[in-house]
């Protein structure tokens, strides 16, 4: 993410205006501050703050007509507030949280910068044998580690809704799939898992944690030498939640193509030094003292399912001209693909 470049048309703001803001309510705060915005952020757009003394990141709603429960930053204020405060999990610490819509247009937070490495390819052709096994390890353990804190503990309580959280998630991105289908089209086979995935849900339901909604490689931080996690992103979608739907989210990295949203399907792991699928399954249980992982199928049918529904809402976005990332095509496009993988996985059940 050290990889910036000035505002992208339409996500400018009134730098003066953040400036005098950042002057009264961001202790140790002093400018002059120069921004420039980061090229990821599907949702919400990402910029970094640097001024002589230090440098910050900046994360707002994107302008226009936005769809009611996304681009939550006030919840992924509070999420990394309370994980910054009362673990030591590895997140940024939000300093300051604007719900003010009128000071740069729409509402932010502003969180420390971490310096680190963010890599976009599951293959991590960018690094050495040795060093893919650590990355897939610390992976693996920082995800078990989330869904091991307690929530209640952490001021988490009222955070979500802990019970029935695949059902209500079914129910909200099938509820998203039409809002969005007349921008970004019908998609036959997603139609088809709306009306599948309630019929056939799994009767028992594991104990529920804090989930992060949206773990993947990309939205981890490494240090210089990929050895360790120093921060988790992208907050958004994270509630109180199945675990085992959250484990299953990440692990479709697995199950899809190395084209397009990138994945591991078809590439030779073991010459790689990447652990394959079952020994992955089988660490995330070591690390939480499971026996396995019941259902699991199901869970991979409906995660394939939710990010056809994410990409469908990128897709209705790009048509409605407030889409914020460059690759926001590229994601639109994955729709129906992922979304005949997940009917595919869905009738194997």
């Amino acid at each position: 993410m050290s990889v910036t470049h000035e505002f992208r048309r339409g996500l400018e703001f009134d730098v003066a205006a953040l400036e005098q803001h950042l002057n009264l309510h961001l202790p140790e705060f002093k400018g002059p501050l120069h921004i420039r915005q980061f090229p990821g952020g599907q949702s919400n757009p990402t910029y970094r703050l640097d001024t002589p003394n230090t440098s910050y990141v900046l994360r707002r709603k994107p302008p226009g007509v936005l769809l009611p429960s996304a681009h939550a930053v006030d919840r992924e204020y509070r999420v990394m507030h309370a994980l910054a405060v009362h673990t030591d999990f590895p997140v940024a610490k939000p300093l300051l949280l604007c719900e003010d819509p009128t000071v740069i247009g729409t509402a932010f937070f502003v969180m420390q910068y971490v310096d680190g490495r963010i890599f976009w390819d599951p293959a991590l052709p960018e690094l050495s044998r040795e060093s893919r096994q650590v990355v897939f390890s610390n992976m693996v353990d920082t995800l078990a580690d989330l869904h091991a804190i307690d929530y209640r503990k952490i001021g988490l309580a009222d955070y979500g809704r802990p019970e029935g959280y695949v059902a209500r998630q079914v129910v909200r991105w099938s509820k998203q799939y039409a809002v969005d289908a007349e921008a970004a089209g019908r998609v036959p086979a997603m139609e088809q898992l709306i009306e599948w995935l309630p019929k056939n849900a799994p009767t028992f339901e594991p104990a529920p944690s804090l989930v992060h909604g949206d773990y993947r490689l990309d939205n981890m931080m490494f240090d210089v030498d990929a050895s360790r996690v120093v921060a988790v992103l992208d907050w958004e979608l994270s509630t109180l939640g199945d675990p085992i739907a959250d484990f299953a989210y990440h692990l479709m990295m697995y199950r899809m193509p190395s084209g397009g949203v990138r994945g591991l399907q078809g590439i030779d792991l073991k010459e790689l030094g990447i652990p394959v699928e079952k020994d992955y399954v089988a660490r995330y249980c070591t690390r939480l003292g499971l026996e396995g992982l019941p259902d699991l199928e199901y869970y991979m049918a409906f995660c394939l399912f939710r990010l056809a529904g994410i990409c469908h809402g990128i897709a209705g976005r790009v048509q409605r001209g407030t889409a914020v990332s460059p690759e926001a095509k590229k994601y639109a496009a994955q729709v129906a693909p992922l979304a005949e993988l997940a009917l595919k996985t869905a009738l194997r059940v």
